[in-house]
């Protein structure tokens, strides 16, 4: 038999792989983000996707074989426990052992919390703690494995922390609260943390002196999403009871800890390369979320396997969740969009149009409805000819005809508003408390009764609105940190860009040097300004445009890709990803576009069986991938080839620029005058380039193996025009000889002088297995042919109109006019190795 556990703990060392792994869920969020919605239910009882929070945290925690879960709740804790209790995890074998826990009423903060785990004795081993809107498919288990190890080898590693790897713009990266942590890459322990909040801007990470002397080596990272996932002994929640002014957990108790001096504790970073993780902890964050889970992010937890609740949906192309028991009633001329969820027994009505949006159970869309990046709950009925625009809809509301819902609104439960109701941009409304109803005095989490003495709250919203309408600001009276508070929350609330605030101003305190080397910076990040003379202050800068912000984007655009390379997505549904990803980053179409040409260059294999197969492969990624250049928001085939030429000279695939370049314009992605028009370019010939003299080298041979393909052309015109001549001279004798006066006049007159005519001529067929491709395409294969493969081409297939035809046939002056493509030149030579010939230079 195990020996009995001390419930003390302080000294207890993991190294029993049989025991109980628990999980403590933090269910109340300790802040009113999702206020009016959560004034009546708590914020873990929300649905997403159309199932609540708290469900998909169970799932989460069921991957990583948790055994007891302990859920602490103190607001709205009624409702939890029926919510437990009819939930699918209280059914008889169900694996896992949930026990809600009510908290004093004194509990305010997860601090508080904490304590009272402490108090009341509940873990005995290490544990993980989680919040409850988390949505996660990690293994947790290998987090806890990884923790045990490291405990048995050091007893005062006392946490390890769950991040994620992102871009520094990630959507699901809340830009108003988001870390700065600083880790030993060898050991993973966190040296430093640092919370950044987005107003006022910060630019500065405040790193101690001693650490940097310390650590020869160490990361500072800004791209990290927290997934306030943690891996704790039993030592931590002591550590809230010794000291009082823990009262969050990042901020407080890890920054505490890691400047403690007396504590000598150590905190650890599990930073995970896959799976997805994330809080729902406002309601920007709450659409990213949603969005995340219509586009499979969180495999296996997707809505038509493995859904939370329960509920079987039906998955189809763009991301089309409908419910599957048939209760659904679509109208024949509704719209239903890409990623879009609809719930069991709901109608649409006619001409009704839902995008990107999330349709409860029992709900009634009315006739011509416009519904985009909205989430409506259970039991909602909408009216005809509404409009409601990436707002959250509660359960059991009611918006009547001609009503417009703008962005970022939030409608309460049981709300009635309407016919011809308009609301302003992030409108908060709650429904009127009935007489009977009261809130204890224990509830401190209630804020209606005050609402509903503000004189601006009884607006009217329709003859049978029963809505309180919630103040949009902060009130007249707020001190200064509570309007600095308020602001910085607009970066997380939904639809709401912050456009209007600046951000630009450094908000520190920094001496003059460090002022002049942040001088015109724009920050999208905030923080307070922790100046002190024995911090070193590192920039923290990741406006939208930035090299570090790009980078991190091309990266999630590389990872999108590689995705899309490894399942076989459609060129469409791969277009729709890196769309959202650019609106979600916000970077020029430029760069989506170098990112894309880089990884379908990269997808592309180093075949050592000769020219013939490399040429293969290069056509099967270009013929598969290629028309993804063009679907990304914009055609430029110009930008397309310098995009390829930029990537070439920084990659071992530099060798075959220009058989990409030639697979690329047999595909119709680029053409003739697309490549003369990048060949004139200044930044072709490498021009102006702020690059590394071998990059430059590179540059320049690209546009060698242009000035190549382009003679190429201008040969391959010129027989063609040969050809056409010769079988002219056969047909009219008289005019011919004419005509080779004229030519050699004409020759003789014009010396080097060219025209448009010259690049609008048509090219030439290829013999063989090329002559079929070239037939079908229309253009010469350039990929390495020569003069003697060439062979003339009707004028119809020339591309001449017949009036042209008959300009050059005719008698008198006009047969005496040759265009310049018809002037003989030397013959072809194939594309050079850029590696072997550099002679061509601009």
């Amino acid at each position: 038999m195990a020996p009995k556990l001390s419930n003390s703990g302080k000294e207890k060392l993991i190294d029993d792989d049989e025991e109980v792994l628990q999980a403590v869920i933090l269910a109340d969020s300790f802040n009113k983000r999702f206020r009016p919605l959560t004034a009546r239910k708590p914020r873990c009882l929300l649905p997403i996707c159309n199932a609540p929070l708290l469900d998909w945290t169970f799932e989460s925690l069921a991957l990583a074989g948790v055994q007891e879960i302990f859920v602490i709740c103190r607001s709205h804790a009624d409702q939890i426990k029926a919510a437990i209790s009819e939930s699918k995890w209280s059914k008889p074998g169900s694996g896992i052992k949930i026990v809600p826990i009510l908290t004093a009423k004194e509990t305010f903060s997860p601090g508080d919390a904490m304590r009272d785990i402490y108090t009341r004795g509940l873990v005995t081993s290490d544990f993980v703690l989680v919040m409850g809107d988390l949505v996660s498919n990690i293994r947790i288990d290998e987090v806890v494995r990884v923790h045990k190890e490291r405990r048995k080898a050091n007893k005062d590693a006392i946490m390890t922390m769950v991040v994620k790897e992102s871009g520094a713009m990630h959507r699901t990266k809340a830009r108003g609260d988001s870390s700065v942590f600083v880790i030993d890459p060898n050991t993973s322990e966190c040296l430093y943390y640092e919370p950044v909040t987005a107003y006022p801007p910060t630019t500065l990470a405040h790193v101690p002196r001693e650490i940097l002397g310390a650590h020869p080596e160490l990361e500072i990272r800004n791209d990290l999403i927290d997934c306030s996932i943690d891996v704790c002994s039993v030592e931590v929640p002591s550590l809230f009871q010794d000291n009082f002014d823990y009262l969050d957990i990042r901020r407080d108790f890890v920054h505490g800890v890691l400047t403690s001096d007396l504590l000598m504790k150590n905190i650890h970073c599990y930073v995970a390369k896959e799976g997805y993780a994330a809080r729902v902890k406002d309601t920007r964050s709450y659409e990213s979320v949603s969005k995340d889970i219509l586009s499979r992010w969180v495999f296996p937890l997707v809505p038509d396997d493995n859904h939370p609740s329960g509920h079987i949906y039906e998955h189809e192309r763009g991301n089309k969740y409908i419910a599957k028991d048939q209760t659904v009633i679509l109208a024949r001329t509704c719209k239903i969009g890409n990623n879009t969820m609809i719930g069991s027994s709901t109608q649409i009505s006619e001409n009704t149009e839902i995008v990107a949006s999330v349709i409860g159970r029992n709900c009634a869309i009315g006739n011509g409805t416009v519904i985009h990046n909205s989430y409506v709950f259970d039991g909602t009925k909408i009216g005809s000819d509404c409009v409601i625009e990436r707002s959250i809809i509660g359960a059991g509301v009611s918006i009547r005809d001609n009503s417009v819902v703008q962005r970022g609104s939030l409608i309460a439960d049981g709300v009635i508003i309407g016919p011809s109701a308009s609301l302003r941009p992030y409108e908060r409304l709650s429904k009127k408390r009935d007489p009977e109803e009261s809130f204890s005095s224990e509830d401190e989490d209630s804020d209606l009764e005050d609402v509903e003495t503000l004189p601006d709250s009884h607006k009217t919203l329709g003859n049978d609105s029963n809505a309180i309408v919630w103040p949009i600001g902060p009130s007249e009276d707020a001190e200064e940190d509570d309007i600095a508070t308020f602001k910085n929350e607009r970066f997380m609330r939904l639809g709401d860009n912050a456009s209007d605030l600046d951000v630009s101003d450094d908000g520190s305190e920094s001496s003059s040097s460090e002022s002049d080397s942040e001088d015109g910076s724009d920050s999208d990040t905030d923080s307070g300004s922790l100046t002190a003379p024995s911090d070193i202050s590192l920039p923290l800068n990741l406006p939208a445009g930035s090299p570090m912000a790009e980078s991190e984007f091309q990266a999630e655009v590389r990872q999108s890709l590689e995705r899309a390379f490894a399942e076989g997505h459609s060129i469409d549904n791969a277009a729709v990803e890196l769309k959202t990803l650019r609106m979600a980053s916000n970077v020029p179409l430029t760069r989506v576009r170098e990112a894309v040409v880089g990884a379908i260059v990269e997808k592309i294999q180093i075949v050592d069986g000769g020219p013939i197969a490399q040429r293969k492969e290069i056509s099967n990624v270009v013929s598969r991938w290629g028309g993804l250049i063009d679907r990304i928001g914009g055609v430029d085939p110009i930008e397309t080839v310098s995009a390829l030429q930029s990537h070439c000279a920084t990659s071992k695939r530099l060798p075959l620029f220009g058989q990409i370049l030639a697979a690329l314009y047999q595909d119709d992605i680029v053409d003739e005058d697309d490549i003369r028009k990048w060949h004139r370019l200044p930044m072709a010939k490498g021009e102006g380039a702020n690059a590394k003299d071998d990059v430059l080298e590179n540059i320049k041979k690209c546009w060698a193996i242009g000035a190549h393909m382009i003679k190429q052309f201008d040969e391959q015109e010129s027989e063609e025009d040969s050809d056409d001549d010769d079988d002219d001279d056969d047909d009219e004798d008289e005019d011919a000889g004419t005509g080779g006066n004229a030519m050699k006049r004409e020759e003789s007159e014009s010396g080097e002088e060219e025209s448009s005519e010259e690049e609008d001529s048509a090219p030439s067929k290829r013999k063989g297995d090329d002559a079929a491709q070239s037939a079908n395409t229309g253009k010469p294969d350039v990929s390495g042919a020569s003069d003697k493969d060439a062979v003339s081409e009707s004028p119809e297939e020339s591309g001449e109109t017949e009036d042209e035809s008959s300009e050059e046939t005719s008698e008198g002056e006009q047969s005496n006019k040759v265009s310049p493509a018809q002037l003989v030149r030397k013959p072809l030579q194939a594309i050079p190795d850029p590696m072997k010939e550099t002679s061509a230079r601009p």
